[in-house]
């Protein structure tokens, strides 16, 4: 029999595993916190000291990929020294490793509501950093432009990738192929796409990327 888990050891880390491991047993998310509390031996009070809701658990959970990624991709002593491609592809590589780690969850979470909107309500706060991420890399970019004229748009650079990133994640939870390696491809030529454009340089990406997607039915 489980024994109750001892408060000074309950973290946000702890009831999100809890949570995550819940749902993909029972195929549905917790209809009452006290339930899902008293049956996972959590004090429904310490629940709350970290979250609101399931909502907010679900949101937290997209929050955690993203710093967690951060958090690796740090640790790479020469990242600060890449281009900011490299950092996007750096990053984008990164995190879809890791939601494949999380795959059957992340499948559920997308799948288990068709709203769109309930769908987006749970990706807002991972939006958010993205959107400050792509914001950094092209502020940084243009630090070292002297003419208003060659510097990028950062508000439209990072809806940009925003767009990109919901384009590869509905292309990863179709992607059947071995290791996810047409996702690893769609993810290169996307990124390599927008920093062509970004950058005035010839369309052969774009043609490239298009005939990819032809190839794999997306258009």
């Amino acid at each position: 029999m489980a024994t109750k888990a001892k408060t000074s050891k309950i973290t946000d880390d702890t009831i999100i595993s809890i949570y995550m491991d819940y749902v993909l047993e029972h195929e549905t998310i917790p209809k009452s916190i006290y339930k899902f509390c008293k049956g996972n031996k959590i004090e429904e009070t310490i629940f709350y000291e970290y979250f609101g809701s399931v909502h907010s658990i679900q949101k937290a959970i997209w929050n955690k990929f993203y710093t967690n990624t951060e958090l690796l991709i740090q640790k790479n002593k020469e990242y600060g020294q890449f281009s900011n491609k490299d950092k996007m592809l750096t990053f984008f590589y990164s995190f879809f490793e890791l939601l494949t780690l999380n795959r059957s969850y992340v499948l559920f979470a997308l799948q288990n509501d068709k709203s769109v909107m309930k769908n987006m309500e749970q990706l807002k706060g991972l939006r958010h950093h993205l959107k400050n991420f792509a914001t950094e890399l092209i502020n940084d970019g243009n630090a070292n432009k002297t003419l208003k004229i060659t510097k990028h748009n950062p508000k439209l650079f990072s809806e940009g990738a925003w767009l990109q990133f919901l384009f590869i994640l509905k292309f990863w939870m179709d992607d059947d192929s071995e290791g996810f390696e047409k996702t690893d491809i769609a993810i290169e030529k996307s990124i390599n796409t927008v920093f062509d454009v970004f950058d005035n340089t010839p369309l052969d990406n774009i043609i490239d990327f298009g005939k990819f997607l032809f190839k794999e039915k997306m258009v």
